[in-house]
């Protein structure tokens, strides 16, 4: 019989994830000075980095910061333990105390210096830049592998534009800037030649969308989310003459907020945020010892209340042993084979104490009683009379 297939959690609606790649060598620390510098600026309340041996190797940032001046946003950075030839990736998971507004500041831009030449903002599938726009490859092999890639991607939201016809300057405008502060680094933008089209549309095959001539379409990703329809998400024209392609930004404005499943890694991301947290205010540490408490408390109740089963259980043990032994004399009775597994060894032997104390008592011998008349004397038989003679 098919089991039936998991039902992949969801991305919670406070939460806003992320996954990069740092180009560079110095990783933390241009994480370090980023954060330090944001809080001596007072952009950030605080932040805390994860000793070595809590991080099983990976280096762990932790920030806290404010929106909309009352609302908490809590920030978790993890820089992989390993750099490779492309760099060293990194995840981010932030949550806030209400539904993540896109229109909030991104919270890469508290972990990352936002120079445009800095090495940071590269998406991990591809390796593309996530600040820029990217033209696709000149070798059709090449277009395949990025967009069979793109497609792949369950992280980033990969945005394929065509260009009609050569742009000039004003038509080299990063999509990323014109979006939410929130979306911003979370997109790729691929650019197609406008020679590309055919070989584009044919890589796309696959995923069951084509960019229109001109236009562009906003990828599902794998899996795509739910809702996803392949007409929504796509633009019929996008000018390209530096004007703000309102249509396009819709399309990725609503794309991002369609309920789309965790990606691999994020829910213990997810989980470490929310149950690994270390970065507490103090009202925070009072409230966690309060409840370190509470906890200790009941597990010494829950404690004290089995000891006292044990010993009830122990007396009674001790009640039936002296009971056996007051009828030891007495001959043993067979248990029955059905009661020899019932209940716990403490119970099999009490109830088999009390079994023999009442055997034993039934056994004892009992004195004969001789019938008396109404007067009170004893009544004798004719044949005991004449024996008696």
């Amino acid at each position: 019989m098919p089991s039936s297939p998991t039902v992949s959690p969801t991305t919670p609606p406070t939460v806003w994830l992320a996954r990069g790649r740092h180009a560079g060598s110095t990783t933390g620390e241009v994480v370090r000075w980023r954060l330090q510098r944001l809080k001596d600026d007072g952009d950030i309340d605080d932040f805390h980095e994860l000793p070595e041996a809590d991080s099983a190797g990976e280096t762990v940032f932790e920030a806290r910061w404010r929106v909309d001046e009352d609302v908490t946003v809590r920030a978790r950075l993890t820089l992989a333990s390993d750099a490779g030839p492309a760099g060293q990736d990194w995840l981010l998971a932030a949550e806030a105390e209400r539904p993540w507004d896109p229109r909030w500041p991104s919270p890469a831009e508290m972990f990352w210096p936002q120079e445009p030449d800095a090495d940071w903002d590269h998406d991990a599938a591809t390796g593309l830049r996530l600040r820029d726009l990217n033209p696709l490859p000149e070798d059709d092999k090449d277009v395949r592998r990025v967009l069979r890639d793109a497609a792949r991607d369950p992280w980033s939201i990969h945005v394929l534009v065509h260009e009609a016809m050569t742009t000039d300057r004003r038509g080299r405008v990063p999509l990323a800037g014109m979006l939410p502060a929130s979306l911003r680094h979370r997109v790729v933008e691929h650019r197609a030649a406008p020679q590309q089209l055919r070989v584009v549309n044919w890589a796309l095959r696959d995923t069951g969308v084509q960019v229109p001539r001109g236009g562009a379409v906003v990828l599902p990703g794998s899996p795509a989310p739910a809702g996803y329809d392949e007409a929504d998400f796509s633009v019929r024209t996008v000018f390209l003459d530096g004007s703000e392609p309102t249509e396009l930004i819709h399309a990725v404005t609503r794309f991002a907020a369609l309920e789309r499943p965790l990606p691999e890694g994020a829910d213990d991301a997810v989980t470490a945020l929310r149950e690994q947290w270390r970065l507490l205010t103090l009202e925070e540490e009072l409230a966690r010892e309060r409840a370190l408490v509470a906890m200790y408390a009941e597990a010494l109740e829950a404690m004290t209340k089995s000891r006292d089963l044990y010993r009830q259980a122990a007396e009674q043990a001790h009640e039936a042993l002296a009971a056996y032994r007051e009828a030891a004399d007495g001959p043993e009775l067979p248990r029955p084979a059905s009661e020899a597994s019932a209940g716990s060894p403490l119970r099999q032997l009490t109830r088999t104490f009390g079994r023999l104390k009442d055997s034993a008592l039934g056994l004892r011998p009992r004195p004969e009683t001789v019938p008396q008349d109404s007067s009170g004397d004893s009544t004798e038989s004719p044949e005991q009379s004449t024996k008696a003679d």
